[in-house]
């Protein structure tokens, strides 16, 4: 399989995130290609990671097939075949676009991340470990790293360009977008994250919180978009291995950070752009990393 860093599709490209390309396809239709790029903290790396584009596009296309009928959805094809019959123009690059390519309903997008946190971790739990609250918003005390959060906690931010999302308080979110709005997103975050958590944790995995994008379509109905519950926009965690009071392993680009982690401390990376190479080593297996996690939530393996 074709490893890519960047496309160049004959196709209007109108977008270009750290790890996905958008092209028009014409006024209902976006073209959504998950190249290899891998970003850790906040630097997109000079590797790519072999098979991540397809681990990310068909993690999604799973998920959007099971929420048929749950939220309605922005997917309209994750099969190569499928979509070069609807976008003949792509059939000589067929081998580019095999399997990371998703065919999709054009919206306009909501700026927000809905996140949700079925666990208390990462950046949520930085915050209350230091003042006790979420967002701004004050939890019950006594919480340990990595609990499980009853009821889940919904945790909206602010979409950014560059760097971090920033946490934002529901309150705010409302200003944003309005009453009606903001409740509509929260229930389909909610009901989306309930369906994930529980067919997941019945293949060994825990999804200890999430985020969701969503836009209004030309129908003016708020759907799904982007992608969902793949390892880069949630954290896996093993079930058979989880602990609370304490940090989990997670099933994405744990290697990489750890190697990262390691070039810091030894004063080799200031954590800034460039970032160091990396060693064969991290690259595979991290690769293998999203495809075991891939496996895990499907219960298949990939096949391309």
């Amino acid at each position: 399989m074709t490893t890519m860093l960047s496309s160049d599709l004959p196709l209007t490209k109108i977008g270009r995130g750290k790890v996905r390309d958008i092209y028009a396809v014409d006024d209902d239709r976006l073209l959504l290609l998950t190249t290899d790029r891998i970003s850790a903290f906040d630097v997109v790396m000079g590797e790519t990671i072999p098979m991540k584009g397809a681990v990310l596009t068909q993690v999604s296309a799973f998920w959007f097939n099971k929420l048929e009928g749950v939220v309605p959805h922005h997917m309209i094809s994750a099969d190569t075949d499928e979509i070069i019959a609807a976008v003949p123009a792509l059939k000589p690059h067929r081998a580019e676009i095999l399997g990371r390519a998703m065919l999709s309903r054009r919206t306009t997008v909501f700026p927000i991340e809905c996140v949700i946190r079925g666990y208390l971790s990462g950046s949520a739990w930085k915050e209350y470990a230091g003042s006790g609250t979420l967002a701004g918003e004050k939890l019950k005390a006594g919480l340990v790293e990595s609990e499980k959060l009853e009821p889940s906690i919904f945790s909206p931010a602010t979409k950014a360009e560059t760097g971090h999302d920033e946490n934002i308080t529901i309150a705010r979110m409302r200003e944003v977008v309005g009453d009606d709005v903001a409740y509509t997103l929260e229930s389909m975050t909610r009901a989306i994250y309930t369906l994930g958590e529980e067919l997941a944790r019945e293949q060994g995995i825990i999804i200890a919180d999430t985020k969701f994008e969503f836009g209004r379509d030309k129908d003016g109905r708020i759907i799904l978009i982007d992608e969902v519950m793949t390892p880069d926009s949630s954290r896996f965690w093993a079930v058979d291995a989880y602990k609370p009071g304490q940090p989990q392993a997670s099933f994405d680009k744990q290697p990489l950070r750890d190697y990262l982690d390691v070039e810091r401390r030894a004063g080799r990376w200031n954590g800034d752009a460039p970032p160091p190479p990396l060693p064969a080593s991290v690259v595979d297996a991290t690769s293998k990393r999203y495809l075991e996690a891939y496996r895990r939530v499907t219960g298949a393996e990939l096949k391309i």
